[in-house]
């Protein structure tokens, strides 16, 4: 489908969704967006759904400013995904052991690792740049500072909620690996850090929602957003290649016979600002729940816990500031989501896939969440599908 435009403030509302499907809430945190003084343009996904200040499943471009709520807690959070040599014919009856081994090499949950890991222990992965991350972390916040050992010990953990490792195949057979997570503690402290200092700035003080506070250009809360910004998307993007690394030398190790080879990876974030020109304009876009999607770029939208996936590549529209959904999106929340279903609805929900099926994950049901194959065939004109896996196994936090 193209999009459907509601009337804005500001701007119009590009939404790639019925309204009509759209909560309430919801579309009141599109009007207020659309409401910015600095805002160029809204683009709104079809996983759209209430959250904090801005909806996840929104894309918004502004001039001069950007919105640290917009951005959300989880900053780079995001998903990375590589195809393998190994196919069906490869896995085992019982996929049980090779849940247990990945859930023993990747810390979940609150977990870490006892020490930082060290990149050079990994096969083929490359090495330069990390010395200087590191370095720069004496840059950041000063709130954070003291969150150095942990966010070291952090980085290649998985995390909790919507987060998970998986092991899928594709509708040819081939076996795929993929993961889903951002850049942890340290990142939600540094953008809760931030939102508190926005909200109390003079510039915000006559918005419609003090969640929609902004840091302006060519100010010292904006250099130092922008600062620990980037660096918590990078964070997130290397928290990303370590566990894919860690998950790859499982691989090695269980399927040793095989000698499995990977494919390079494709990885995307999906809670981000960057900094892109449209229409002759220097804006910074944010993403909250969405990938680019530029012409050739490659993504990937997950389903829930036990519908699958998709690798996608990008058709570059610009209407939707070269934009496509982050996932299938919730459509209720946690909360209702435990009070509606049990675990034997997950378990039947889940049948096939090698997970947990206990009270702890009923908020990830399957059921919780907008059907996936739905959520593609409504932006079908921003992405074209590459491959759709479905996961045989599942970790979560």
């Amino acid at each position: 489908m193209s999009y459907v435009e509601m009337p804005g403030a500001k701007v119009p509302i590009r939404m790639w969704t019925d309204p009509a499907g759209v909560e309430e809430g919801a579309l009141q945190q599109l009007r207020n967006v659309a409401t910015l003084p600095w805002i160029k343009g809204l683009a709104v996904m079809p996983d759209v759904h209430y959250g904090k200040g801005a909806t996840v499943g929104s894309v918004i471009a502004m001039r001069g400013a950007v919105c640290p709520a917009a951005v959300g807690v989880d900053i780079g959070c995001g998903m990375s995904a590589v195809k393998t040599s190994l196919t069906a014919n490869d896995l085992p009856g019982d996929l049980s052991r090779l849940r247990s081994r990945i859930e023993q090499a990747i810390p979940v949950g609150r977990g870490m690792h006892d020490s930082p890991l060290e990149p050079g222990r990994f096969h083929g992965l490359a090495t330069s740049g990390w010395g200087d991350f590191w370095g720069r972390f004496d840059g950041v916040a000063e709130a954070v500072k003291f969150r150095h050992e942990r966010a070291g010990k952090q980085m290649g953990t998985l995390g909790s909620g919507n987060h998970f490792v998986e092991v899928c195949m594709d509708t040819a057979g081939s076996v795929w690996l993929m993961l889903h997570s951002g850049s942890r503690n340290i990142g939600k402290e540094l953008a809760e850090h931030h939102i508190g200092v926005a909200r109390g700035l003079p510039h915000n003080q006559g918005l419609v929602d003090r969640d929609l506070a902004v840091f302006v250009a060519d100010t010292p809360q904006m250099a130092a957003y922008r600062n620990d910004l980037f660096w918590a998307q990078e964070y997130a993007k290397y928290n990303r290649t370590l566990m894919m690394a860690l998950l790859k030398d499982v691989v090695r190790r269980e399927f040793k016979k095989a000698r499995p080879v990977f494919e390079p990876e494709i990885s995307c974030h999906h809670n981000y600002v960057a900094e892109e020109r449209y229409e002759g304009m220097d804006l910074l876009v944010t993403r909250k729940g969405a990938i680019r999607a530029g012409s050739g770029d490659y993504g990937i939208i997950p389903g829930s816990m036990g519908t699958g996936s998709y690798i996608v590549k990008g058709l570059g529209n610009a209407d939707s500031f070269n934009s496509a959904s982050h996932g299938a999106g919730r459509r209720m929340s946690r909360n209702a989501a435990k009070r509606r279903f049990s675990t034997r609805d997950l378990e039947e929900q889940t049948r096939g896939v090698e997970c947990r099926k206990d009270s702890g994950v009923v908020d990830e049901i399957p059921g919780a969440y907008k059907p996936i194959d739905q959520v593609i065939d409504q932006q079908r004109d921003l992405v074209e599908v590459v491959a759709k896996l479905k996961q045989v196994v599942c970790v979560k936090g």
